[in-house]
């Protein structure tokens, strides 16, 4: 009897060790499976991104906004885009082509173009731009409209662009009250403004941006401007903040293969 008890409780060990056992392979199983998934979804590096020059713990918060708006599946499977920046101009951008349109409310002015090939058309108030100067001269114009206002809308999706470099700032409280990690962006010969900096503030748990400071100069101490980066919304596989506070607010946000009809030739 006290033999049968003793092969029961043996039993009963070795069971516990199985599983145990078993439990510890599933633990690294699923952290493997977690890894992989980051692997998959991690920021697609730009050709020209200055990692060398940048402090690789900006980079990993960069990385984990990233993944915080959706990852790079997400990102890369979302072609189309529409958005109304505030109030003034209307923008529809197939990300694939870098085909664009811009209606400019305040004056009347639409854009179709490429802001690679810098080719298109411009209709002036009703009529359409034929002479090459004043056409060529316009559609600069919309390039850099597009430039502005897609900035301010895709920032945290282009941390990692060509001629960017990165500097983690430590810790610091955004306008609104809240301890957030930040970093600084500055640029080396791109975009319109190239001698920019921002200050780019991330929540510590959601890794979503909650401000940036703009700098006109990047050896200026004090940002032009701060605004908050609120009211994020999913747009088919992917986030999208529309509140840049008060008067500025991006509308009309919409993303998705229905917005290809406007690319349609007419």
């Amino acid at each position: 009897m006290v033999r049968f008890r003793y092969m029961k409780t043996r039993s009963i060990q070795l069971d516990n060790k199985l599983c145990l056992w078993l439990l510890m392979i599933l633990g690294m199983l699923a952290c493997s499976s977690g890894d992989t998934s980051r692997v998959k979804n991690i920021y697609l590096t730009h050709p020209g991104f200055n990692a060398e020059g940048s402090d690789s713990l900006a980079i990993d918060w960069a990385d984990n906004v990233f993944l915080a708006l959706g990852g790079k599946e997400a990102w890369n499977n979302t072609r189309y885009f529409k958005w109304n920046f505030f109030g003034t101009r209307r923008h529809i951008w197939d990300k694939e082509t870098n085909n664009i349109i811009i209606e400019s409310l305040r004056d009347s002015v639409h854009f179709r173009m490429n802001i690679d090939q810098m080719e298109g058309t411009v209709n002036y108030k009703g009529k359409e731009l034929n002479q090459s100067d004043s056409l060529d001269k316009y559609l600069q114009k919309g390039k850099e409209m597009w430039i502005n206002d897609s900035y301010w809308l895709f920032m945290p999706y282009k941390l990692k662009d060509p001629g960017v470099t990165l500097h983690y700032a430590g810790l610091d409280t955004t306008t609104a009250g809240t301890q957030a990690v930040v970093i600084e962006l500055t640029f080396d010969g791109v975009g319109v403004t190239p001698d920019n900096k921002y200050r780019i503030y991330i929540d510590q748990q959601s890794h979503l941006v909650l401000q940036w400071d703009y700098f006109t100069h990047n050896d200026d101490d004090k940002p032009r401007f701060s605004s908050p980066w609120e009211e994020y919304r999913r747009h088919g596989d992917i986030l999208l903040s529309g509140s840049r506070g008060g008067n500025r607010q991006i509308t009309e946000i919409a993303v998705g293969d229905s917005l290809s009809h406007y690319f349609e030739i007419q």
